[in-house]
């Protein structure tokens, strides 16, 4: 028999700020490759059916309860972890990355979906572990074998991005299941005094990433170009931008990768300080909304997979705004809902099908 409660706790406002995020990413995307051109490009059509494909998936997520994926959480990451060992095997390489995996009908870059693998084993293995007293290391010890496989893998695509915004979730899920403060604050010193290796671990054109954070006019036709660029369409914006398809980095092609990692430039170009600000409240508020359907659901797994849903939106998109501001180094990082690419846009609506199958069924109690 059907239960009224799924359609009275269904979340209607997270799923309205998620289709008005997504459409403001499609009129972005579909400026950032059309202005100025006299033939007029088809990426946004790509990214609409890409789109309509998220929305299928999110849809089928409500089908069945999202306890389900405790059980097949195993299963899941297991899939992931063998998609990325595929990729280093016969993955499509463009730019000197291996990031792809050709599947005839679709491509598809497997450390996308492997974001919500990692997410739903940790909340399957802490939602076991939650103690008023916290983790010891006894009990950090799985789930940071667990996030280190798929960032190891990840990283040697290479796309240390990724791999670290892995970590940060990690971290993050940590953190809300309970750590004790003893094991929390050793852990954290060893970060600190360890973190400087990580300088001559790296690769050669990550340190310079690194380094044009703090100089980029040092090589502004090399390897600070980008954040150049970037800074120049955001102040040029001003308060109210220069309008649709008006953007002249945009235009000019000056603009780098304008149509998937560096849109939010094309957004701060076009659309100035005030629709800048608006997209960041409508993050604000989609974050919000994540946080309160953790805080509203009754069972360990569901709470601890709604926050760890919510911290990958969050992380992604600071990361990939902080990019582009000039506050934080190039990565590959798209932004969520409005960068170009259908991994990441199906990912993205996987994970907020998978809050708003929480947000339905929170009042069911174990």
């Amino acid at each position: 028999m059907f239960d009224r409660r799924l359609v009275q706790y269904f979340d209607w406002w997270l799923l309205l700020l998620t289709l008005v995020i997504a459409a403001i990413g499609l009129a972005l995307i579909y400026s950032s490759v059309n202005a100025g051109e006299v033939s007029s490009s088809k990426i946004h059509l790509r990214q609409a059916s890409w789109l309509g494909i998220g929305l299928l998936v999110m849809v089928s997520v409500f089908l069945f309860s999202y306890k389900k994926l405790d059980r097949w959480s195993p299963v899941i990451y297991t899939v992931c972890i063998g998609l990325l060992i595929a990729v280093l095997v016969v993955g499509k390489t463009v730019g000197g990355s291996t990031r792809w995996l050709d599947l005839g009908l679709f491509v598809l870059q497997p450390s996308e979906p492997a974001k919500i693998g990692v997410i739903l084993i940790l909340a399957h293995y802490f939602a076991k572990k939650v103690s008023p007293g916290g983790m010891g290391f006894r009990e950090l010890l799985w789930p940071l074998v667990l996030s280190i496989i798929p960032f190891g893998l990840i990283w040697m695509q290479p796309d240390l991005g990724t791999g670290l915004l892995i970590m940060l979730i990690t971290g993050s899920m940590a953190f809300f299941a309970k750590i004790e403060r003893r094991t929390f604050l050793i852990l954290l010193a060893a970060v600190l005094i360890l973190l400087p290796l990580g300088w001559f671990i790296i690769e050669d054109y990550q340190r310079t990433r690194i380094l044009m954070l703090f100089a980029p006019e040092s090589d502004p036709r090399g390897a600070g170009y980008h954040i150049l660029q970037s800074k120049i369409a955001v102040g040029s914006g001003m308060i109210y931008g220069k309008g649709f398809m008006e953007g002249t980095q945009n235009i000019l092609s000056f603009l780098p990768e304008q149509h998937t990692d560096f849109i939010f430039s094309v957004l701060a170009e076009e659309w100035g300080f005030a629709g800048s600000a608006g997209l960041l409240i409508l993050f604000f508020l989609l974050v919000s909304f994540g946080l309160n359907i953790a805080h509203g659901c009754r069972d360990d797994f569901g709470t601890i997979l709604a926050f760890g849903i919510t911290s990958m939106i969050f992380w992604q998109s600071v990361i990939n705004i902080g990019m582009v501001i000039g506050l934080m180094p190039v990565v590959g990082m798209p932004l969520p809902l409005v960068s170009y690419g259908g991994s990441s846009v199906v990912t993205s609506l996987l994970g907020i099908g998978i809050l708003l199958n929480i947000s339905m069924r929170r009042f069911v109690k174990d």
